[in-house]
């Protein structure tokens, strides 16, 4: 195989439901494991159930959403000026740096603005890594399943209605933004 399917890689995560993705790395951590002196936060407190364990998971949730545009983007750099960078003395992280980033400028913007419009509205992985503790890993979907637990459908639906607002601006920002090219979708 010449080469890697990054896609394939990344689809792991959204191959299965946002409750296994989120209970594999509490099971993965345990609580017996020498690893989570180092990952445990600098006041001592385990890492399951932390705002850095939230942000860990959620980034590996939505790893789908940044890595198409950026593997489709890589897909469509002409070959021709990385061997023209590397035939000037370039090294690979100067070609990347010089060539790739700057070639790939719109799909890093998409690719980030997917991640985090996915991350927002993200409930299973949040629920089971960083829990429902209000004013520390207590999100917007939470609050909004909290809210339809308590029968407050009035604030359910403007916690809803302002979920998907944010969606269709940020759908509609990246698609006006990418509007000039097909790169990165």
């Amino acid at each position: 195989m010449d080469e890697i399917d990054y896609r394939s890689i990344s689809r792991v995560t959204s191959g299965s439901t946002s409750y296994r993705a989120g209970l594999l790395p509490i099971v993965a951590h345990g609580t017996r494991r020498t690893h989570r002196r180092v990952l445990e936060d600098g006041d001592r407190t385990p890492v399951s159930f932390s705002f850095s364990a939230l942000v860990v998971g959620s980034v590996l949730y939505s790893l789908p959403f940044v890595v198409q545009p950026l593997h489709n983007a890589f897909r469509q750099i002409p070959q021709s000026l990385l061997e023209t960078a590397a035939t000037l003395g370039a090294a690979p992280f100067d070609r990347f740096v010089s060539v790739v980033v700057p070639f790939c400028k719109k799909s890093f913007i998409t690719a980030s603005c997917l991640g985090f419009a996915h991350t927002v509205g993200e409930f299973g992985v949040v629920l089971m890594i960083g829990g429902n503790i209000p004013g520390e890993t207590q999100v917007l979907s939470i609050a909004l399943f909290d809210a339809v637990e308590r029968l407050d459908f009035a604030g359910a639906h403007l916690m809803a209605g302002g979920l998907m607002a944010f969606s269709l601006l940020s759908l509609i920002m990246i698609y006006r933004y990418n509007s000039k090219t097909n790169v990165g979708l």
